[in-house]
C-alpha cells in the first residue's frame, strides 16, 4: 500500500522525543479547537499537558530542571502542535520566553524556578509605557494589547521605557507575578480566536530592577541556546506555527479532495486537472519555504554552539521566518479556494487554516517589512535596535 502525503513526515525529519503524552494531547486538542475559538484561549488543562510534554521546560537551563533543546527541535514540537490547531501552537510557541527570562539575573531566575522549570510566560512588549524610577526599583503603569497566553500564563512582562536608560535603543521588560497583572479582554478577531491574546493592565506597580530585562541583550546565562538570538528565535518559534497550520491545510484537502463528489455531478476534485496543480505547487511551497526555514536555524545554531554569531546568518534566520509565515499563508488560501464552498463554514479546518495562517503573517516580526529589512542588512545597509 503506498503511503498517502499525510503519512510522510516532511523532509524526513525525526520527530522530538516529547513522551507518550504527545499523540493524546494532539488528538484532544484537535477535537476541542472550536471550543478554543469560542472560550477565546486554550484551557488550563491543556496548558498542564503542555507542561507534560516538555514546552515549557524546552528551553529552561538544565541547572534549573530543564532541557535545553536546541531551537530546531523546539520548532519542530512547536510544529506538530500547530498542525493540530494553530491557536494552541501559538501558545505554546511562547515556551521560547525561558529564553528572553535568561536575560534576568541569576539570582532572580532561581526564584523563578524555584519549584521546577514549567513556569508560563507570557509578554506583550509594545508600546513601550513610560515608567519612573523610585527606591524600590520602577513604577510600571499601563496597558499592552496583544498578551497571547496571558489567562494562562503564571509570569508577565511587559515592555515599559525609563528615562536615561542605557539600553541601547532595546526595549526594557519589566516581569511580574500574574496575580498583579489585569487581563483586559479585547480580542475579536478573524484569526488565532484561542490565544487569549487580551490587554493586559497594570497600575503604578513597583518591579524591582533585578525583574527587569533587556530584551535583546546579553544573557546572564552563558549557554549555547542563550547564546542563540533571542528576538529571532522568538520571530522563527511564531513562523512554525504558520507552517503547522498549512500543513494540516494540505492534509485536508488532500483528503477531501480523493472523495469528495461535486454536486454539480463533475469529477471528484482529485481527478480536476487544476486542482492536481495547484496543489502540487502549493506541496513543493510548503516544504521549500519549510526546508529553508530548518537548514537557517541549524546553520544558525551552529554558530551559537561555536560561540560567536555572524550578523548575516541571523539576518537569514528571521528571512526565512517570514518566509515561512508568507508563504504558509498562500498555501493555505490555495487550499481553501480549491476546496470550494466546504471551506465556507466556520466550523470548517480550512476556514480556520486560511484566517490563522493571516493572522501569523500579519504579525510584526512576520509581516513583508521585515522583508525589506532583511534586504537592507544583506545590501550592506545599517542594522537597526532589535533586528536582526
Amino acid at each position: 500500500m503506498n503511503a498517502s502525503p499525510e503519512m510522510i513526515p516532511p523532509d524526513g525529519d525525526v520527530k522530538p522525543a516529547t513522551g507518550d503524552n504527545l499523540p493524546t494531547l494532539l488528538a484532544e486538542i484537535r477535537a476541542r479547537r472550536n471550543d478554543f475559538a469560542v472560550a477565546q484561549q486554550i484551557s488550563g488543562d491543556i496548558i498542564e499537558g503542555f507542561k507534560r510534554v516538555g514546552v515549557y521546560r524546552a528551553m529552561v537551563a538544565k541547572r534549573f530542571g530543564g532541557e535545553e533543546r536546541t531551537p530546531a527541535e523546539f520548532c519542530r514540537l512547536i510544529e506538530r502542535i500547530s498542525e493540530a490547531d494553530g491557536s494552541a501552537g501559538w501558545v505554546a510557541s511562547f515556551g521560547d520566553g525561558a529564553c528572553n527570562l535568561a536575560a534576568l539575573p541569576d539570582e532572580t531566575l532561581g526564584k523563578i524556578y524555584a519549584n521546577g522549570p514549567d513556569v508560563v510566560y507570557s509578554a506583550a512588549i509594545f508600546p513601550l509605557q513610560p515608567a519612573r524610577r523610585s527606591t524600590g526599583g520602577f513604577v510600571v503603569s499601563g496597558a499592552w494589547p496583544f498578551a497571547s497566553g496571558s489567562p494562562g500564563a503564571a509570569l508577565i512582562g511587559v515592555g515599559i521605557a525609563v528615562e536615561d536608560d542605557p539600553t541601547g535603543g532595546l526595549p526594557r521588560v519589566a516581569v511580574v507575578p500574574a496575580e498583579k497583572v489585569t487581563i483586559r479582554p479585547h480580542w475579536d478577531v478573524i484569526g488565532l480566536q484561542g490565544t487569549g491574546s487580551h490587554d493586559v493592565v497594570l497600575e503604578d506597580i513597583i518591579v524591582p530592577e533585578e525583574w527587569t530585562l533587556i530584551r535583546g541583550g546579553s544573557p546572564t546565562l552563558d549557554r549555547p541556546i542563550y547564546r542563540y538570538p533571542s528576538v529571532a528565535f522568538a520571530a522563527q518559534a511564531h513562523a512554525v506555527v504558520g507552517i503547522g497550520i498549512a500543513r494540516s491545510a494540505l492534509n485536508e484537502l488532500i483528503a477531501i479532495s480523493r472523495s469528495r463528489p461535486s454536486i454539480t455531478g463533475a469529477p471528484v476534485m482529485g481527478q480536476r486537472g487544476y486542482v492536481q496543480l495547484e496543489t502540487a505547487k502549493a506541496e513543493a511551497k510548503l516544504r521549500s519555504a519549510r526546508s529553508f526555514f530548518y537548514e537557517a536555524t541549524e546553520e544558525l545554531w551552529n554558530e551559537a554552539l561555536n560561540g560567536s554569531i555572524n550578523p548575516n546568518t541571523a539576518t537569514l534566520m528571521r528571512l526565512a521566518a517570514t518566509n515561512a509565515a508568507l508563504q504558509s499563508a498562500e498555501v493555505c488560501n490555495i487550499a481553501s479556494s480549491l476546496a470550494g464552498t466546504g471551506s465556507l463554514y466556520t466550523a470548517s479546518n480550512l476556514a480556520r487554516a486560511m484566517c490563522d495562517s493571516f493572522v501569523v503573517a500579519q504579525h510584526a516580526a512576520l509581516n513583508e517589512g521585515t522583508l525589506q529589512r532583511a534586504g537592507q542588512l544583506l545590501l550592506g545597509g545599517p542594522a537597526q535596535p532589535g533586528f536582526p
